[in-house]
């Protein structure tokens, strides 16, 4: 039996390898997508105050540290039974749109969208940011990083660091908006819808617009029929921030919808003893291996999913992209709702929707009069226990689960993150291209390696976040080589 890898894999966060296996004949037998990273936070966070928590958990990643705060600060609330005001939760709201900005923007432009821009068999030199701002036009590039700059110069101002945000605590928030600042994000706001329709138009014109591109949406290669979890309203609208955890199975038809303190009643996670990523999948459907379909409890968190589990946008100008992007991909409308997409490269073009929506919800609470309410702490007397907070990662539903003594010293902490959500299907993703694109005889390319690697792309996966702790002890194997690279000893403990 042969073997392909493609080590390192690109253009995510965190490291990763692919590892696939060919049969006698030449075709796949099996694929694996290893993750060798190990970051252990469920167990380091155990002993320290849980106060901390929305300070420790943002150093999991440095791409979307925002989402963590967020979920640890809403973990703080039900931990010490305390109600954010109204105006406490439209300033987290705005300030986590405003993130959302930044990081749809960075994957779309930096991370998936050379594949489409490019084109998947593009020389891998040019298959990059560069490259993209070379096709699109240098004004395009500037545009790019000045919305970054500006939304991360809000994400600074609100949330108290550039990078690592500080401003949550229980029950409220630490940086009050003055008028000043929100005259500011007003201007801010409006160039973010305008940058949001433009990348819109940008994906009309160079994917949409190109029938190879459409097809390679539409291949049965990148297809996959699961379950779908996204966070919705009480309109069963998309939320990032806010509401009921709903899923939705194969067909489009709600399984269940709970709150987030619930969790533990519908999700449930296995290991394999080839990864550090835990695979979770509902627990009321049961576990039917790396498979589709109703009877298998593999479900998708992703851009996607959000909208296939929701019934639309809550803004306007995203509800008609809402509605361009079903109808455009073919879907039907069945009891009022449209019914999923399921070709996964579609998650680009979701992403840009869910950009869109981003935009114009933070444009509705800057201008909200609660927003520089001036009130923003709160005085916190309960005794803490336990406590779940969850907000929608641009990777998918994230969940923050913290147990303490009375002291609010934490005795228990899980995590579950977006990438953790979408393990299972990324695997699945992988070994469909891999078995599909390589058969006997097949010339294997750097362009075919790529088309493999897009399958787990478009999930836009951080491994850095997803990879927790197992039972056990860290694996670890040393070799050491001559000057020439032949192996001369090989050290190892607690593998096989």
């Amino acid at each position: 039996m042969n073997r392909i890898t493609i080590d390192p894999i690109t253009r995510l966060e965190g490291h990763g390898k692919i590892e696939i296996f060919l049969n006698e004949e030449g075709d796949v037998e099996n694929t694996y997508l290893q993750i060798p990273e190990l970051r252990g936070f469920e167990q380091f966070c155990v002993g320290r105050p849980a106060e901390e928590m929305p300070r420790i958990t943002n150093r999991i990643c440095g791409v979307c540290p925002e989402a963590h705060h967020m979920a640890g600060t809403k973990a703080l609330d039900a931990l010490f039974h305390v109600e954010p005001s109204s105006a406490v939760k439209k300033v987290r709201e705005m300030f986590y749109n405003a993130f959302y900005v930044t990081d749809h923007t960075t994957h779309f432009y930096a991370l998936g969208g050379p594949d489409f821009v490019l084109g998947p068999d593009a020389p891998a030199a040019e298959r990059n940011i560069l490259g993209v701002v070379h096709k699109v036009g240098v004004e395009i590039g500037k545009e790019v990083i000045d919305t970054r700059m500006r939304n991360h110069h809000v994400i600074k101002v609100v949330g108290g660091r550039g990078v690592h945000p500080v401003a949550g605590m229980p029950g409220g928030w630490s940086k009050a908006i003055t008028e000043e600042e929100r005259d500011e994000f007003v201007e801010i706001c409006k160039k973010n819808v305008d940058f949001a329709l433009f990348s819109l138009q940008v994906f009309d014109d160079i994917v949409l617009a190109n029938q190879d591109y459409v097809d390679l949406i539409l291949a049965d290669t990148f297809t996959h029929r699961t379950y779908y979890m996204g966070t919705v309203d009480e309109n069963n609208l998309i939320n990032f921030y806010d509401g009921m955890i709903r899923v939705v199975d194969p067909e489009g038809a709600e399984f269940v919808k709970y709150e987030a303190k619930d969790y533990a009643e519908h999700i449930t996670e296995r290991v394999e003893p080839w990864s550090y990523l835990k695979f979770p999948y509902l627990k009321n459907v049961g576990w039917n291996g790396f498979t589709d379909g109703k009877e298998s409890g593999v479900y998708c968190a992703t851009p996607l999913s959000r909208l296939n589990a929701s019934d639309g946008m809550a803004t306007p100008k995203a509800q008609e992209a809402y509605e361009k992007f079903y109808e455009t991909l073919g879907s039907k409308k069945v009891n009022g709702r449209y019914q999923p997409v399921h070709q996964r490269l579609a998650t680009h073009w979701a992403r840009l929707v869910e950009l869109l929506y981003a935009a114009e919800r933070m444009q509705e609470l800057v201008n909200d009069p609660e927003i520089t309410d001036p009130d923003m702490r709160m005085i916190v007397t309960n005794t803490p226990d336990e406590g779940v907070g969850c907000v929608e990662a641009p990777r998918g539903t994230l969940t923050h689960h913290y147990s303490t003594d009375e002291n609010g010293i934490l005795t228990k902490v899980n995590l579950i993150v977006g990438t953790t959500n979408n393990n299972a299907p990324i695997t699945m993703s992988v070994k469909k291209a891999a078995k599909t694109l390589i058969t006997k005889g097949t010339v294997v390319s750097e362009g075919l390696l790529n088309r493999i690697e897009m399958a787990f792309r478009n999930y836009d996966p951080c491994m850095s976040c997803a990879t927790h702790s197992l039972p056990g002890q860290m694996p670890l194997e040393v070799v050491i080589r001559d000057v020439e690279g032949n192996e001369v000893e090989r050290l190892s403990q607690f593998t096989n």
